[in-house]
């Protein structure tokens, strides 16, 4: 694996660890310290998600025309940036300011999202490239894991506002590590050189105009249909990061350290299985892949609605859904981060990964929006998640439909 890539994965840690210390419990900080009802929630939450939804794929043709690493960079350094931002407007007690801030920080992050993945495409090739993806996703969830379970135990004794500022510190880190240590990747020297230079690589092909490339997106409707059905799944995968902590801190009365301390859980459980995973998911279809990981959420999440109706061994169960869980994140991250950079077209990398986030991101911004609205209306544990996996089962479904019409070697992990 280049060295490159691992030092990504490094820097993926510093960022993670920064992130993970207060963006898991922006939820909690609104309902808890401000007192703001489970509707508000959601819509402040889907009115963040719709910047990033429309940047990403701009971020993806900038990727292509400006650079990976250069973009990524940018990017990181926003989310520092936003996140000394959100402290004080926590220390001013701003809801507006804390939302406006939250947002910054997701329309940073995303913006780079699709610069981080072409840039591990240039180093990498067909499975190569699955694993390359696999270390991205250990380097960021050993962060994840120690972020949230620090960040859950320091907000309960320090409170929210110097939590928020290490998160800031430790996401400063890992910026000056990646612009210390990262390389252009082969596409950023390409770039820079131009396509008549002699020292370009033959393989190298300069993106058009940006209309050309919104044409070739439009016209790929395998492509499409993946990042419709990808969507849809996401409406229910969402749920990890947004209904699961309210639920299991105001159902199953469990408190700010267990929580954190099932977030490190998942974090250490893809440190430690995603390699596996990936291992053991090399040579089937990406899309049989989605397929399960989508089936082991749907599973997951109704067991912790039945531990909310039954309320036996709560911590126990918890700690169960965790695991379940994760091992369906490890599934269908798979196919979700390398699968749009397998279809892409030469030249296009950039462009086909903006144009997934878009599209696929518009599967959690509904998600959201029907999570708040069933915490809001749904008396019953079981039946909020009954309702909330229901757009995961079709979707199961049409992940194995469109993968018999994806061509073998792109679809092949």
């Amino acid at each position: 694996m280049d060295r490159n890539l691992r030092y990504l994965g490094i820097g993926g840690g510093f960022r993670a660890l920064g992130l993970s210390l207060a963006s898991p419990f922006f939820s909690l900080y609104l309902r808890n310290v401000l007192h703001i009802d489970y509707a508000t929630i959601a819509l402040a939450s889907i009115a963040v998600s719709i910047p990033p939804l429309l940047i990403v794929a701009f971020g993806g043709l900038l990727a292509d025309r400006l650079g990976r690493r250069r973009l990524l960079l940018l990017a990181i350094a926003g989310e520092s940036a936003s996140m000394f931002g959100v402290s004080a407007f926590m220390l001013a007690g701003s809801f507006v300011g804390v939302v406006v801030g939250v947002g910054v920080l997701s329309l940073a992050g995303t913006a780079g999202g699709p610069a981080l993945s072409a840039y591990v495409a240039d180093l990498s090739l067909s499975s190569d490239r699955t694993r390359a993806y696999t270390w991205l996703r250990v380097g960021h969830n050993a962060g994840f894991a120690a972020g949230v379970f620090t960040g859950g135990a320091l907000i309960g004794s320090l409170g929210f506002v110097p939590v928020v500022l290490l998160a800031a510190g430790v996401t400063v880190v890992g910026l000056v590590f990646l612009a210390s240590t990262l390389a252009p990747s082969p596409y950023d020297l390409a770039l820079r050189a131009g396509a008549a230079d002699p020292a370009t690589p033959s393989e190298f092909v300069r993106p058009g105009t940006i209309r050309q490339s919104l044409r070739i997106l439009a016209r790929d409707r395998l492509f499409l249909a993946f990042c419709i059905v990808a969507a849809l799944a996401e409406v229910t995968t969402v749920q990890w990061g947004f209904v699961m902590p309210l639920f299991v801190h105001q159902n199953l009365h469990l408190s700010y350290s267990i929580l954190g301390a099932g977030f490190a859980l998942n974090g250490l459980l893809v440190v430690f299985g995603q390699g596996l995973t990936t291992r053991l998911l090399i040579g089937h279809r990406h899309t049989t892949a989605a397929a399960l990981g989508a089936v082991l959420y749907i599973g997951a999440f109704l067991l912790l609605g039945l531990a909310g109706t039954v309320s036996v061994a709560p911590v126990l169960v918890f700690f169960v859904f965790v695991v379940i869980a994760t091992v369906g994140e490890n599934v269908f991250t798979v196919p979700l981060q390398t699968l749009p950079s397998n279809l892409a077209v030469p030249g296009e990398v950039g462009s086909y990964n903006g144009a997934f986030a878009t599209l696929s991101g518009i599967g959690p911004m509904a998600g959201i929006l029907l999570g708040g609205l069933v915490l809001s209306a749904v008396a019953s544990p079981f039946l909020i998640w009954v309702v909330l996996v229901a757009p995961a089962v079709p979707a199961t479904l049409a992940f194995l439909a469109v993968g018999r019409r994806i061509a073998r070697d792109p679809n092949r992990v």
